[in-house]
């Protein structure tokens, strides 16, 4: 009697120590456990069923592992959301005058001019002033200047656009175009500015599509023009 309350006390400590590690571990952690634990009881098992020859468990076996074959796909989501986001990852915007960069690990926008005075030059290496000038010869493409906008909002203080005012660059012109000025947006398009590869899951798609949101959001240094960009593009890949 003693023995078999000793046992139930042992029993329940491990319980609570096995509660408390799988609450306090990374979830990464806690599948590679349970993904080598499965393989560990299958390979006894099988080996049990081979040495006492056994064979009439396999059906029943089979039986009870169906449940768990329906679920491999809902297993590897959960095991892919556990690892979170792949690092390095990037979306890419291209307009009549900009191909600009956005770092999903640091929300840093980069970019280089396509035309214009400043062709083919690095934002980086542009200089306040012509950062200004830019922006003035921006003001024929809306989409150039929202985009430009949402980089200055990023690399300079909050009075760049009081000062822009007073250089005559217009600042705030691009912030009421549509995303569809240039035409339908195709999957390739919409692939990167979300930073997807193709075969992206629907998942992927709302998870980058959320992520990226926070980043360009116009209320966190984003323009409405990239906000639209952003839905137009999660729209185009769950309707395809």
């Amino acid at each position: 009697m003693v023995a078999y309350l000793f046992l139930g006390i042992a029993l329940l400590v491990g319980f609570l120590l096995l509660v408390r590690w799988f609450v306090q571990t990374e979830p990464k952690q806690v599948l590679k456990v349970l993904r080598w634990t499965a393989l560990v009881v299958g390979v006894v098992f099988v080996v049990f069923i081979f040495v006492s020859g056994r064979w009439n468990w396999l059906p029943a076996a089979a039986f009870a592992a169906l449940p768990w074959i329906n679920r491999l796909n809902w297993l590897r989501t959960m095991a892919k959301n556990a690892r979170g986001p792949s690092r390095g990852q990037t979306s890419a915007i291209r307009t009549a005058f900009l191909n600009m960069e956005l770092s999903h690990d640091t929300g840093a926008m980069t970019g280089q001019v396509v035309q214009g005075t400043y062709a083919g030059r690095p934002l980086a290496s542009l200089q306040e002033p012509e950062l200004f000038a830019l922006l003035a010869e921006c003001a024929a493409d809306p989409q150039s200047a929202a985009v430009l906008e949402s980089y200055l909002d990023r690399s300079l203080d909050a009075d760049w656009r009081d000062r822009a005012g007073a250089a005559g660059a217009g600042a705030g012109a691009g912030g009421g175009a549509g995303p569809t000025a240039a035409g339908p947006m195709s999957a390739d398009e919409a692939r990167e500015i979300l930073g997807l590869d193709r075969g992206a899951s629907e998942d992927d798609i709302e998870n980058a599509y959320r992520r990226l949101m926070k980043q360009l959001h116009p209320d966190h240094g984003g323009s409405d023009w990239l906000a639209a960009k952003l839905n137009q593009a999660r729209e185009v890949l769950l309707r395809g």
